[in-house]
């Protein structure tokens, strides 16, 4: 499988932006990690797709993107981490989600993921607070939903695609990008964008018929002298936790709650819900963090 990419792009004489990423490695990893039905891969691959796309454009390394989706649908809150690489991660409450086909014979996304409720967009970078989005889903597409949240939260008209093709086997392809105007955008680049965007047809179409994410990027934009201005193939899925967070993450429960997990159960197994590695605590152990903290 060919490692995952994103590229920048000016389009229209720079008058265009896109990012497109292709993510099939990072969804593919999601699904046998969190052992994800078929139309979980496709909604959670969705946001972890574009989770990927607004992380990339974060400047520092120690920025931190949040993003959760509390829809009506019955896999619960989705919620993912990214970081300006991006590295990503992130979990479903209810990743084994099962639901027939819809309408048009594909997933049933909007139905998994609900088309009531909200998405929240925490920004971390380094401002005395950080940015927070909030915006009402209004078709749990998700793709829809993202570009609504950045014209009412960012004030961007965006184009937004996501797509997720999954097979048997997992995920075959994923990807996505975002288009936007720069203020001196043309109404006939408009009506370009719309045809384009219209003609190229779905992301993970495009991308099953091999097409490079640039020139995918090419034909969403309908622009075949595209300035490619980043490239970065370092995208993937990967949790950071390790054993002195999860202890830090225990220190929070206080000293009574942790005697009385000694008193019942004499150790302790956490589990990341990131990655679902799993931190063993023995007796001993959990009583040098009371001791600490006394």
């Amino acid at each position: 499988m060919n490692k995952d990419k994103i590229i920048k792009g000016l389009a229209y004489d720079g008058r265009v932006n896109i990012i497109a990423i292709e993510s099939t490695n990072i969804c593919e990893e999601a699904r046998k990690i969190h052992s994800l039905s078929p139309v979980a891969t496709a909604a959670f691959g969705r946001l972890l797709t574009i989770t990927a796309l607004i992380g990339c454009e974060m400047k520092s390394e120690e920025n931190k993107l949040t993003i959760q989706v509390k829809g009506n649908g019955p896999i619960g809150t989705m919620f993912t981490v990214s970081d300006n690489t991006p590295i990503v991660k992130g979990y479903v409450i209810n990743p084994a989600v099962d639901l027939p086909l819809n309408e048009f014979g594909k997933l049933d996304v909007a139905g998994c993921v609900g088309t009531e409720g909200f998405i929240y967009v925490t920004k971390d970078i380094g401002l005395k607070d950080p940015y927070i989005g909030i915006s009402p889903i209004v078709s749990g597409e998700l793709g829809e939903d993202f570009a609504n949240y950045f014209l009412n939260s960012e004030q961007t008209n965006s184009a937004v695609a996501l797509g997720v093709l999954v097979d048997k086997n997992g995920v075959r392809k994923a990807g996505g990008y975002i288009i936007n105007l720069m203020p001196d955008a043309k109404q006939e680049d408009i009506f370009a964008l719309e045809r384009a965007i219209f003609e190229a047809g779905s992301v993970s179409k495009m991308l099953e018929n091999n097409l490079s994410i640039e020139e995918l990027a090419m034909k969403a934009t309908g622009d075949k002298k595209l300035k490619i201005i980043e490239r970065n193939d370092s995208p993937k899925y990967e949790c950071d936790c390790n054993k002195d967070r999860m202890e830090k993450a225990l220190i929070t429960l206080g000293k009574d709650e942790l005697q009385k997990i000694i008193d019942e159960d004499g150790g302790l197994e956490t589990s990341c819900h990131f990655c679902n590695k799993k931190y063993q605590f023995s007796k001993e152990e959990l009583l040098n963090l009371i001791k600490n903290l006394k």
